[in-house]
């Protein structure tokens, strides 16, 4: 579904990812791990198409993605829910999740998108009606989660979406994230510090440093390594 062949990127003059290689196939939750300024964000930007790389492609559904615009990529399949829970603050949480499916056409799609939404994130058909401003840190967060399953995405890109949460809502979230992969057969590449939860739930991983790809292998794989259980997992 997703092939990230050897890519460079920058910010100006400052590279960010060196040769950085990326496979997720259908129905698949790939987890990129690694520490912050690894280049885990830069990573996720450049396949939405907010960044482009200098060197390298970017293939989805077989067809080169790298350079075109965000608003395009949402339009064939991809969305990113990017890290900080962004949402439109003055507007509602009915009306957040509407624009997420702006380009969905057929109201009975966008139907039954919501229904989706509402039926793993009940709390927000609680407070639908209330400005999105006003939310809590976790409840943001699932409205940013749930804006982008509105467009329905063939591929979910999530950035750090348990950063900040309390533990008991981080696992909420991790619950939803499987419910998107194996119940609704969404493929999803995820950006995680929280790394015994997230590859408990991975297909397969990629260990970012500096920008570079220095391990990969299946979620249970990269668990068990001994370089992640010192590095990340302090073990």
């Amino acid at each position: 579904m997703l092939e990230v062949d050897g890519i460079d990127v920058y910010y100006g003059d400052l590279q960010a990812l060196w040769d950085v290689s990326v496979t997720v196939e259908g129905k698949e939750l790939a987890v990129i791990c690694g520490s912050n300024g690894s280049g885990k964000s830069t990573l996720l930007k450049t396949v939405a198409g907010i960044l482009k790389p200098k060197r390298g492609s970017i293939k989805f559904l077989d067809k080169k993605i790298d350079g075109i615009p965000p608003y395009t990529n949402v339009g064939q399949g991809i969305s990113l829910v990017p890290e900080g829970a962004r949402v439109f603050p003055y507007t509602t949480v009915l009306d957040n999740l509407k624009l997420g499916a702006y380009t969905v056409k057929e109201k009975e799609r966008i139907k039954e998108s919501l229904k989706f939404v509402y039926e793993i994130f009940p709390v927000l058909r609680e407070r639908e009606n209330q400005l999105a401003g006003t939310l809590s840190g976790g409840e943001r967060q699932m409205l940013a989660i749930g804006r982008a399953l509105m467009s329905e995405p063939k591929l979910l890109l999530l950035d750090e979406p348990s950063a900040g949460l309390a533990p008991l809502l981080s696992a909420n979230v991790f619950e939803v994230i499987k419910e998107i992969n194996k119940g609704k057969g969404t493929s999803i590449l995820l950006s995680e510090q929280n790394l015994h939860q997230a590859l408990k739930l991975a297909d397969r991983a990629y260990v970012l440093e500096t920008g570079r790809v220095v391990l990969t292998g299946t979620g249970e794989e990269v668990l068990n390594n001994d370089m992640v259980k010192k590095a990340y997992l302090g073990l």
